[in-house]
């Protein structure tokens, strides 16, 4: 519990109606999760304003409101503060209300467009390993040391995030690892946390849908980096060519990593195998059960990460050479005749080609690769006709189905999609829209030792359809096709 005054320290308060001598004991930006001695704060969303909902929270038993306007009619006994911006008060309250817990971490921020969930989850694996306490925040799940908790956004709402990094705190943790999305940085869902560090592993189109253009979605990603202090550290990917742009006017030391450019931090891939890389790093070899040019991207901001928060080099090279890849994250499926499946949730054209390069890098001439691939509805439609010419052109067959369609009809997707390809390309294309039957379809044209990449969905264990979530786990369906194609031969 906390008196109101005591948490409305940078909120940017403009007005106020009320006491703010009163007892708060949570806080809400849902009005149907609000009970007696609950401050709501009225937030507007890109479908929702929260303060149409005013009313509603006063009902169910706020003690205070934040809002930017105050409503036309003001109850007697509540307190109402007027902000100039919802968005910016609400990281400084949660903050505020939660002790500042990130200031009590070494908080690693994580942002770009690939790569984030590799990161920040290979850099928790890490540190556990070299036996630290830690949290980590990320798309597929958020840790307080053992303990999992289940993760719905890739970075959680300010009070949610505040909330975690609490319990982090409470339970001695000494490190927290965390993916920072571009709409987590717009929203000011991270607004007043404190980074002892952020990392930028690569940027291409994604996300146009809701940022519009790339230069708001760069912008978007930056604000991480101008958000660091001078005590903190910014590594950048200087491979990728706005990475200057992301530390312009930053306070942080700026260090850089690269396979190809000078940078601060350089690896050298030696061999790329089905098995794993062969790195040299730093003048020192390193075998990791990871595949692909991505994953040497991945694997050397780890150790740069490590190394600038004091960590032995040859402690970190031998940790790093026992870790795996996060789930669905090119994860492995063996399957009868020599065939191989490979899970990824690939959902960028960057990112598919990345993957299918890999694969296509890696297997003999006369393994076909078979890529089941889909868009999502009701999101950046200018990247559909771009992931199909990437598969079409990277795969031996690709199936375009389904990939959570939400509430666009999967034919339309799959006719935008198309529409990028040309009759060469189209011969190579079958479209089937149920995933499931997709899938096994994939498994069932697969020949000897052929490979078959299942794209998009990875970690996720559901499929949305008109606005319903069902289970859906791309894993479990290889591994059904694959028994199915067992019990008949």
């Amino acid at each position: 519990m906390k008196l109101l005054k005591d948490i409305l320290y940078r909120a940017g308060i403009e007005e106020v109606m009320g006491s703010t001598n009163i007892a708060i004991e949570n806080l809400c930006i849902d009005s149907r999760e609000v009970t007696k001695f609950s401050l709501y704060i009225a937030m507007r969303g890109t479908v929702n304003d929260g303060h149409q909902y005013i009313e509603q929270a006063v009902e169910n038993g706020a003690a205070a409101v934040v809002c930017e306007e105050y409503p036309l009619s003001l109850v007697s006994g509540i307190t109402y503060v007027k902000v100039k911006s919802t968005k910016i008060a609400l990281g400084n309250i949660a903050s505020n209300f939660y002790d500042h817990p990130s200031s009590k971490l070494k908080l690693i921020g994580v942002t770009g467009t690939n790569g984030k969930t590799t990161v920040a989850t290979v850099l928790y694996d890490l540190f556990t390993k070299l036996g630290y306490s830690c949290g980590l925040i990320s798309t597929v799940r958020n840790k307080i040391n053992q303990q999992e908790i289940p993760a719905t956004h890739t970075t959680p709402d300010a009070i949610t995030l505040n909330r975690l990094l609490y319990q982090m705190v409470e339970k001695k943790c000494t490190y927290c690892f965390m993916e920072v999305s571009s709409h987590a940085l717009d929203q000011g869902r991270v607004e007043a946390i404190e980074f002892k560090g952020g990392i930028f592993t690569n940027i291409t189109h994604d996300h146009l849908d809701y940022h519009k253009t790339f230069e708001n979605y760069i912008r978007a990603k930056k604000k991480l980096f101008d958000m660091l202090k001078e005590n903190s550290f910014a590594l950048v990917n200087a491979d990728d060519k706005n990475a200057r742009i992301m530390v312009q006017n930053c306070r942080a030391q700026i260090k850089t990593f690269a396979l190809k450019s000078t940078a601060d931090f350089k690896a050298r891939i030696i061999e790329n195998q089905i098995n794993g890389l062969h790195l040299m790093i730093d003048n020192t070899e390193l075998y990791a059960r990871f595949i692909g040019d991505f994953n040497a991207y991945n694997l050397l901001a780890v150790y740069a990460c490590a190394l600038l928060l004091g960590q032995d080099k040859m402690n970190v090279l031998t940790t790093l050479s026992t870790l795996t890849p996060p789930d669905g994250r090119f994860q492995i499926i063996r399957g009868p005749k020599g065939i191989t499946a490979i899970v990824d949730y690939a959902h960028t054209p960057d990112a598919l080609e990345n993957v299918l390069q890999t694969i296509r890098n890696i297997v003999q001439k006369e393994q076909k690769i078979i890529t089941v691939v889909g868009c999502g509805g009701n999101r950046d439609k200018a990247k559909r006709p771009v992931m199909a010419r990437v598969s079409a052109r990277l795969s031996d067959k690709s199936i375009f189905t389904s990939d959570n369609p939400r509430n666009e009809k999967p034919e339309d997707i799959i006719a935008d999609m198309k529409a990028g390809l040309d009759t060469s390309e189209l011969v190579k294309v079958i479209s089937i829209t149920d995933r499931k039957e997709a899938i096994q379809q994939a498994c069932l044209l697969a020949e000897t030792n052929d490979v078959i990449l299942i794209a998009g969905k990875g970690h996720e264990k559901y499929q949305e359809v008109n606005g319903i979530k069902t289970h859906f786990d791309d894993v479990e369906e290889v591994i059904n096709a694959f028994k199915l194609i067992e019990q008949k031969s």
